[in-house]
């Protein structure tokens, strides 16, 4: 009897361990055929987090890592000079504007047409840059902007109307502009990851280096070879953004991938090619309209971030009040060399005011990249709050400037408003960067320059016929006023609302996890892990109880 009781026992063990290890080979195979599905969506999906043109610097699938310096502080040096050339560009086009309006007989409106179309596109075109960067990648985007705001600043000195001086200055000119700084910008954010907030700011001294030195240099060029000449040999200079571009090495190359999976993955995507062609084509024209209609959705989420609108209310009220900001920001740097000259001022001194507003602008932004770079601010969500500070003091300051048009109330100006903007210029990007995930990084600057460029586009067009209305300049500096303190008070309360609805949901939270850990446990059962037992094992026991 005892030795057909072990066998019994054998038996049950056996079965037992059977019917385990059967499970078990269920759930792997289960598994291995879920892996290529994995597969193809991480394959899909993966140029949205990362491309590796661009450096991708926060991959933790094994990807680059962002070295925090090394070759980063040569793409930040490249994208300094980028900025110089780029961004502080338009604010020497004031040197140019009264030779402009005499030369073609123009008004103020239609002059300033010139400035506000090259600002405009140069922010406009950030999806354009975008698709541009994921197809050949940031270096070969940079070099083309170079090679397209060189030639367009060179043909410009060859234009016979506005209407030619619209299309060589303000579009070539500008769409070459945008497809030089925003991939440098980029660039900047792989490559820093800890110091990212100093890497901006220092980045961002590029605009001030090149608000002092090109008014200066455009002063001399056009006493010395007139509009025509200046703009030739600013489209030469222009083209050293190529040089910059040059330098602006991706992190890592493409991951070679395994010729069986590739293989395996080109078999699924026939497969699922074919099956979803069979539908397309019963359904005909709505198929192909919903096709259509949802490869735009995908393309306008991937390269303009539509969705984070909606799904992210920080980023909401930061492109809001930046967009509104922008609606009287660069309109001082276009009027206060035509102001200062129409009250009598000579036109040297009056670059002057520019050049010391990119003077302020050197000192003030490097320090500001010190500051931020300290430990204490790494981490910080106070950055949102100073940059609303700036923009509201940068809004206010536009009144003191239209107070009077003497040398010492414009230097008074000129201090205040060139303090003020450097610290929007070291936040601007680092806001947007802590607002959003560095992924989607490219298509909120996108996103944001779209909006942007539509308030810069029209301001400008603005500001002249108010000045062709009431003969006074003072008016516009008083609305970039409105303009820019009500940007920074909407930024500065939107975040507290928010920072205040986010702590009292953390808050609600915490008090409902502590209610529910103090509620008695009465189901004592449930809560353990038991296996169950098979029940011939009781029918073992019995006969040896028998026994």
């Amino acid at each position: 009897m005892t030795e057909g009781v072990k066998i019994h026992q054998d038996a049950a063990t056996t079965s037992v361990s059977r019917s385990r290890t059967s499970s078990l080979e269920a759930a792997e195979t289960d598994l291995v055929s879920e892996e290529p599905d994995q597969e193809e969506e991480e394959s899909s999906s993966a140029p949205e987090v990362q491309h590796p043109s661009t450096g991708g610097a926060e991959d933790s699938g094994g990807g680059p890592v962002a070295p925090d310096g090394g070759w980063g502080w040569v793409v930040v040096a490249a994208t300094v000079l980028v900025l110089a050339m780029t961004l502080a560009f338009p604010s020497c086009i004031g040197i140019f504007y009264t030779d402009l309006q005499k030369d073609f007989q123009a008004s103020n409106t239609e002059t300033s047409w010139v400035p506000a179309i090259m600002i405009a596109v140069l922010h406009a075109c950030g999806p354009l840059c975008s698709v541009l960067v994921e197809c050949l990648g940031c270096r070969s985007t940079i070099i083309i902007g170079g090679i397209l705001s060189g030639l367009g600043m060179a043909a410009s000195s060859f234009a016979r109307t506005l209407v030619e001086l619209y299309i060589t200055a303000g579009i070539i000119t500008g769409m070459g502009f945008s497809l030089s700084f925003q991939p440098s910008i980029t660039m900047v954010g792989h490559y820093f990851v800890r110091r990212r907030a100093f890497a901006s700011a220092l980045s961002s001294t590029g605009t001030a280096l090149g608000m002092s030195i090109l008014p200066l240099l455009a002063n001399y060029l056009l006493s010395s070879f007139g509009w025509r000449g200046s703009f030739l040999v600013l489209g030469g200079i222009l083209l050293n953004c190529c040089v910059c571009g040059a330098v602006m090495r991706p992190l890592g190359a493409k991951p070679k991938m395994d010729t069986r999976t590739g293989q395996t993955n080109n078999r699924h995507s026939k497969l699922k090619i074919n099956c979803l062609s069979i539908p397309h084509e019963r359904e005909g024209l709505k198929g192909r309209l919903r096709a259509t209609l949802s490869t735009v959705m995908s393309f306008l989420s991937r390269h303009m971030a539509f969705d984070l609108l909606y799904s992210n209310p920080y980023f909401c009220a930061y492109a809001l009040g930046v967009s509104w900001m922008m609606l009287g920001f660069v309109v001082p740097l276009i009027y206060l060399v035509p102001y200062a000259t129409a009250y009598g001022m000579e036109q040297d001194r009056a670059a002057l005011l520019m050049a010391i507003l990119g003077l302020i602008n050197i000192t003030v932004r490097p320090a500001a990249a010190l500051v931020f770079g300290l430990p204490r601010f790494r981490g910080s969500h106070k950055f949102a709050y100073l940059f609303a500070s700036a923009v509201l003091i940068n809004g206010l300051s536009s009144c003191i400037c239209g107070t009077a048009a003497s040398f010492p109330v414009l230097l008074a100006y000129v201090i205040v408003f060139g303090f003020s903007m450097s610290l929007i210029g070291s936040l601007l990007f680092t806001v947007l960067m802590d607002t959003v995930e560095m992924s989607r990084f490219p298509s909120a600057l996108g996103l944001i320059s779209i909006m942007q460029s539509i308030m810069l586009l029209i301001g400008p067009p603005l500001a002249g016929m108010l000045v062709d209305s009431t003969r006074q300049y003072a008016y516009v500096f008083f609305a970039c006023s409105i303009s820019g303190s009500t940007a920074g008070l909407f930024i500065m309360l939107s975040f507290y609302w928010l920072d205040r609805q986010k702590d009292r949901e953390l808050k609600s939270s915490f008090t409902h996890k502590d209610t529910n850990a103090l509620k008695p446990s009465i189901k004592m059962t449930t809560d353990c892990d038991y296996s169950p037992v098979p029940l011939h094992s009781n029918s073992v026991r019995d006969m040896e109880t028998d026994v």
